[in-house]
Parts: C-alpha cells; sequence; structure tokens
C-alpha cells in the first residue's frame, strides 16, 4: 500500500506545478494585452525639469470632478511648434496640434460606470498614494488592457479603496462610491 501511494505523489507534484504555471505566468499573459502610449510622454521633462506640477495639466473642473488628460489644445500652449530634437514632440505637433487631434491616450485608472471617484474629496492624499510615480519617468509605464471587461490592469480594485478607508475611518457604505 505504502508503494501505491508513493506512485500518485509524482503525477499530484506535476500536476501542481502545471496548475501552478498556468495560473500564475500563462493565465495572465492570455488575459492581459500589452500597450503602448500613442506618443512617449516625458513626465520627467516636465516635473523635473520645467518645475510643474500634477495640477497644471491634471485640473477640475468647475463642479469639482476631475477633468483627466490636458487636451491637446492645452499641450499646444506650449507645444504649438517642435521646441527640441525630441521625435516623441515632433510626433505630437505634426500629427496631433498641426490636425487640431486629440490624443487617444490609454487612461491606466479609468473607473467602471458603476463607480462615483472625487478627487476633490480625496485632496489631501498625495497622488502617488494612488498612481504609479509617474513623475520622474521618462517612458510612460506599459498599459495592460483585459481581455474581456477592457479595463486597465491597473485600475484602482474596490479592495484598495475600502482597505484605505478602513485606516483612515472613511465610510464603506456602498452609496459612498457607487451611484
Amino acid at each position: 500500500m505504502a508503494k501505491g501511494k508513493s506512485c500518485l505523489v509524482l503525477p499530484f507534484l506535476f500536476g501542481l506545478v502545471g496548475a501552478l504555471i498556468v495560473g500564475w505566468w500563462l493565465f495572465p499573459e492570455l488575459l492581459y494585452s500589452k500597450k503602448t502610449q500613442p506618443i512617449r510622454f516625458s513626465h520627467k521633462v516636465h516635473v523635473e525639469d520645467q518645475g510643474m506640477s500634477c495640477d497644471e495639466c491634471h485640473s477640475y473642473r468647475e463642479d469639482g470632478s476631475f477633468a483627466g488628460i490636458p487636451t491637446t489644445e492645452q499641450c499646444a500652449e506650449c507645444h504649438s511648434e517642435v521646441q527640441g530634437d525630441d521625435p516623441a514632440e515632433k510626433k505630437f505637433v505634426e500629427e496631433y496640434v498641426e490636425k487640431g487631434k486629440e490624443v487617444p491616450w490609454l487612461i491606466y485608472q479609468k473607473q467602471p460606470d458603476n463607480v462615483f471617484f472625487s478627487h476633490i474629496a480625496h485632496k489631501g492624499i498625495k497622488c502617488t498614494t494612488c498612481h504609479p510615480d509617474v513623475g520622474h519617468m521618462d517612458t510612460p509605464p506599459v498599459y495592460y488592457e483585459d481581455r474581456i471587461s477592457g479595463y486597465s490592469k491597473q485600475t484602482m480594485k474596490m479592495w484598495q479603496c475600502e482597505r484605505c478607508h478602513a485606516r483612515r475611518g472613511a465610510s464603506n457604505a456602498c452609496y459612498v462610491c457607487h451611484k
């Protein structure tokens, strides 16, 4: 009987290792497609070299909601013409500014339609608490899109919000975030 049990251990181990490989490596590779931004945008140049802050480009509307990504028109206030020898800036000016087109940026943390998130309500919290610290990046991070939902892998998850609310003593009632 001991010999029969040992014969079952080896297939079990192979199955376990196979399941771990599929679950940890293969499934995520199949679930997410990797994409890059249409233009390599350097936050580092704008933050470190030009001394700009996040809210100079990512601002709030009059009603307090977040305006998101700046428009091509806003960027053209400084970049109506190519200022340096960066091919990304040249592409931006030629393909978007001169043609009056918006850049189809990929949004890393777009919330589902049933979620209402107010940046104004979180005003005292650093941007990097929830967002990657892109202020020191020359190239935007890879965008991972869920092939099923269409959302970014980097979108904040409900459990992350709930954990932060619990730590800060904020309400976790459904109606606070879900409208």
